[in-house]
Order: structure tokens, then C-alpha cells, then sequence
């Protein structure tokens, strides 16, 4: 009984959350502070990059920490890591999350804003993807250049979905990345083959598990190769 109660609230909270068309994209009453718990590097260029890590995770865990040093050290870009929902829960309770995830990113791309970034780029991993795709899908016109999602997965539905959420974004460039040694993140990346095109890029690493242990390096790589071009 206590799971069928469970079960209904979910699917209730994805029916509020879920519109029909996109929302507009407010932020003149967004704060101009760092976001709460978010880990800040101050930039030499007017590049920022956003990252927000997976389920349970910080802004200093394994994938955003290493990127985010990188990215500074190497393109001189400001790095905001989120500190993101958090709970320890199953996945599907984190739809009601979302909301609180979409103000986090609002507020990081204010506060970005007024430190004189012009181009802003985003960056998921884990449900951190799930979360950054949906806000993508959600609203109309985000300033946001360009996109980058890690081991991103396509179960769950609204808003979970990486495939109906990445397949929702327009006009904006998105790299996609996975680990080689995940079934799961190597299943929901081939699913969205469909989705490549001058717009769109797959890169897998070879050998690399969902948290890309013992892979940063080639993570940053990519992610830099692909800012460069950018």
C-alpha cells in the first residue's frame, strides 16, 4: 500500500511539473549571489562553465571537480560547480527536485552574468545531466552556448528522460559523453545515435565506468577539444 501511495505521488508530481509547451525564461529577479554550496573559480575570459554532479554527489566529487580545475587552468574559463539536490533516495523521488534544480541553474547563470561572463556553457553528469537537459527542455531561449551531458541515461520518463529531454533542445551545440564499460550509459548513448549531427556529437572513452574512474584526463580532452571548436 505504501508503495502504491509512493508510486501515485510520483506520477502526480511529473504531471504538475510536465507542460506542453516551454516556459519563458525569467531571470530579472534572480539574485545576483552564488548559488548555495557552489564551488567558484574566478576566470581570465568572459567563458563560464557550469557543472552539476550526479545523485547524492557534492560540487568537489569525481567527473565536475577535476573538469572544473581544468577548464579554468587550461581556457582560463570561470567554473561554477552546483551543489545540487541531493537526497539519498531512489531516482524517481527526485522528480520533485527539479523545480529546486531549475532555480539553481537560474541563479548560477545570474550570478555568472555579473562577474562579466558573455558565453555560459553547461554541464551534467548523472542525474546532474538529467537535471541540466530538462532545464534546457524546459525553458525558451536559455543563454547558454553550448551543452555537455556525462553518462547520461534515458529511463524514468518526464523529466528523467536524456533522449526526450537532449531530442527537446534547440540551437544550442551539444556533446555527448559516456564511458565505455557502463551497459546502461552505453545502451541510452546508442539509443540517441539518431540525435548526431553538425549540432550534435557522441564521444565514448574507451574502458571508463559511469564515474569515469582513472579517466579524467581523457574526459578533459574532449571537453576542451570540443570548447576550442566552439
Amino acid at each position: 500500500m505504501k508503495k502504491l501511495i509512493s508510486s501515485l505521488s510520483i506520477i502526480l508530481a511529473l504531471l504538475i511539473f510536465t507542460g506542453c509547451s516551454k516556459q519563458k525564461l525569467n531571470l530579472n529577479k534572480i539574485d545576483k549571489i552564488k548559488p548555495n554550496g557552489s564551488v567558484y573559480l574566478k576566470g581570465t575570459v568572459s567563458k563560464a562553465l557550469i557543472l552539476a554532479h550526479g545523485k547524492g554527489k557534492h560540487p568537489e566529487y569525481k567527473v565536475v571537480d577535476p573538469l572544473r580545475k581544468n577548464i579554468n587552468n587550461e581556457l582560463g574559463y570561470h567554473t561554477l560547480s552546483l551543489q545540487m539536490p541531493n537526497d539519498t533516495k531512489n531516482f524517481k523521488e527526485y522528480a520533485y527536485d527539479f523545480p529546486e534544480a531549475y532555480n539553481i541553474i537560474k541563479q548560477a547563470i545570474v550570478f555568472l552574468q555579473s562577474k562579466g561572463v558573455k558565453e555560459i556553457y553547461l554541464m551534467g553528469h548523472s542525474m546532474g545531466s538529467r537535471m541540466t537537459s530538462s532545464f534546457l527542455s524546459e525553458f525558451e531561449n536559455p543563454p547558454i552556448k553550448g551543452f555537455i551531458v556525462v553518462g547520461c541515461r534515458n529511463n524514468g520518463g518526464y523529466p528523467f528522460s536524456c533522449i526526450d529531454n537532449v531530442g527537446d533542445i534547440k540551437n544550442i551545440p551539444i556533446l555527448d559523453i559516456w564511458g565505455e564499460s557502463s551497459r546502461a550509459d552505453k545502451e541510452s548513448a546508442s539509443e540517441r545515435k539518431y540525435l548526431i549531427s553538425n549540432n550534435y556529437k557522441q564521444v565514448s572513452i574507451k574502458d571508463a565506468n559511469h564515474r569515469l574512474d582513472g579517466y579524467d584526463e581523457e574526459l578533459q580532452d574532449t571537453v576542451i577539444n570540443w570548447l576550442n571548436k566552439h
